[in-house]
């Protein structure tokens, strides 16, 4: 049976892509789209890539939470963190299913996440109810969840590349230094300075040096795969690319560790897990073959000189790091097949 879902903030780029998957969806039907702007409108105007399509003339209505719940078996939440609290909170007081692709159900510490978004959490009741959202570590609660707090794109390419090591006591904990790079629509569709066409374009540049709101939510995560709490570094730089993240970790290896045994954990961990691809010996990860893609691809080399392992992982920001990932939540917390929907292949050339 067809399951019916609302989309809460069509119109960004998470939304955009949230659409385009769904457009081919066998089992999920998009019934509701909703922006305060763009209401009244068919989604075929704000997004013309739909002519002709059975979504095309689907009418962007305001968002109401009695009617979404009422009429949408899952509801995705597209809007940005701060106002994703409220709805939730709302959709879950009417007994719908969330899938929310903001921040604010991804830190389980109410302390941490006003710490670092500088936004009072006004719904933390819900925390303990909200399911981190990465199937490869988590799916059985997602499939039991009413609410799924969908990763965000840095922390599910640097979690996928660490997790198994440390779970394993393969590396240390401590000292791990985690490069990230991003295309342009990690930053949203609001249009600023530092996303204007000339300033991205031919250069390349960090931010938020010490200060990025994802640092968190890896630390989190790894805690728990080390268990104890961990301290690292996070550092973001933006390529003049449009989509795409290729992350680079480093970690010092434990006593006795070696190139063997670390394969042979990342497979082991991996088995059976349909969205990380573990690249064979000697070849590492581009984001051209991931675009468009609900895959990791994970690349493993040791460093015999220095100690190190280090691992490069890619994936889609849009697709794998947000509407890819929120569409296997989905899948998995309607009982669907969690692969449904979502076997692209790359985008290319």
């Amino acid at each position: 049976m067809v399951k019916r879902v609302g989309l809460v903030g069509v119109t960004g780029y998470t939304g955009m892509e949230l659409t385009r998957i769904l457009l081919g969806h066998p089992g999920l039907r998009l019934t509701q789209v909703t922006s305060r702007k763009e209401a009244g409108q068919p989604l075929q105007k704000i997004y013309p890539f739909l002519q002709g399509t059975e979504l095309g003339g689907l009418e962007i209505t305001a968002p109401d939470s009695k009617f979404l719940a009422a009429n949408c078996d899952l509801i995705f939440l597209a809007v940005p963190h701060g106002t994703a609290m409220e709805m939730a909170a709302e959709l879950r007081g009417l007994g719908a299913r969330v899938v929310d692709l903001s921040a604010d159900f991804r830190l389980r510490d109410r302390d941490v996440y006003e710490s670092w978004y500088q936004v009072t959490h006004t719904r933390s009741a819900l925390l303990p109810e909200a399911v981190y959202g990465l199937p490869e570590l988590y799916a059985e609660s997602i499939a039991k969840a009413g609410l799924v707090a969908n990763p965000g794109c840095y922390p599910t390419s640097a979690i996928l590349a660490l997790y198994p090591a440390l779970k394993a006591g393969l590396i240390s904990a401590e000292d791990l230094v985690i490069d990230s790079k991003s295309g342009t629509t990690g930053a949203g569709r609001k249009a600023t300075v530092g996303t204007l066409f000339c300033e991205v374009s031919d250069t390349f540049r960090a931010y938020n040096l010490t200060k990025h709101r994802h640092t968190p939510e890896i630390e989190q995560e790894l805690s728990l795969a080390a268990g104890k709490e961990i301290r690292l570094s996070f550092n973001t730089h933006l390529l003049p690319i449009n989509r795409g993240i290729l992350t680079t970790a480093y970690a010092k290896l434990m006593p006795g560790a070696d190139a063997d045994q670390i394969r042979a954990c990342y497979e082991r961990f991996y088995a059976g897990k349909r969205w990380v691809r573990l690249l064979p010996a000697g070849s590492l990860p581009e984001t051209r073959w991931v675009r468009g893609t609900n895959f990791c691809d994970l690349g493993l080399v040791t460093d015999p000189r220095t100690n190190r392992l280090i691992v490069v992982s890619a994936i889609d920001n849009l697709c794998r790091g947000a509407s890819g990932q929120a569409v296997a939540n989905a899948n998995l917390m309607l009982g669907l097949g969690d692969d449904l929907g979502l076997p692209f292949a790359p985008l290319m050339p």
